[in-house]
């Protein structure tokens, strides 16, 4: 719930901004000169983008939320048994050596989302967060297929 509050309030000052920033921008395009013109354009266009971005992290983050649900009420969500360090970090070697059961799964049922979202967990686990965001986004992927496939009647 605490993470929810921060999305929230991290999308109202976000929203705030892209006022601020489109009635700059506007204020600029109208502007006689060129250069005016050419801020005013950018000012315009790097909201755009940072909307495009802020929608792709909400969507992902939503999106595997919602698989982890799913797995949760099958049982199938990994427990975070992991042993820690007192700081609170996970300890490598042991989320090494349950990383190779998750890998094993995954290759075994490779269009599985459920092999992938338990394996982008193992990475995460163990400190890989490149790979965990490229498994799990491969994870979505085949969630929203196999979603698809269940509406059309695929499945």
């Amino acid at each position: 719930m605490k993470t929810k509050l921060w999305v929230g309030a991290i999308l109202a000052l976000f929203v705030l901004y892209l006022f601020a920033s489109f009635s700059s921008s506007l204020a600029f395009l109208r502007a006689d000169e060129p250069l005016a013109k050419a801020i005013g354009a950018a000012a315009f266009v790097l909201p755009v983008i940072g909307v495009w971005i802020l929608v792709r992290e909400v969507l992902f983050g939503t999106r595997a939320q919602r698989m982890a649900r799913i797995l949760e009420s099958e049982g199938l969500l990994p427990e975070d048994t992991l042993p820690r360090t007192p700081s609170g970090r996970i300890v490598k070697d042991a989320a090494d050596a349950d990383f190779d059961r998750y890998r094993e799964e995954a290759e075994a049922d490779p269009g599985s989302w459920r092999g992938l979202h338990r394996l982008a967990l193992a990475y995460d686990a163990a400190g890989d967060r490149r790979r965990a965001r490229e498994t799990m986004r491969s994870a979505i992927a085949a969630f929203m297929d196999s979603a698809d496939s269940r509406t059309r009647g695929d499945a």
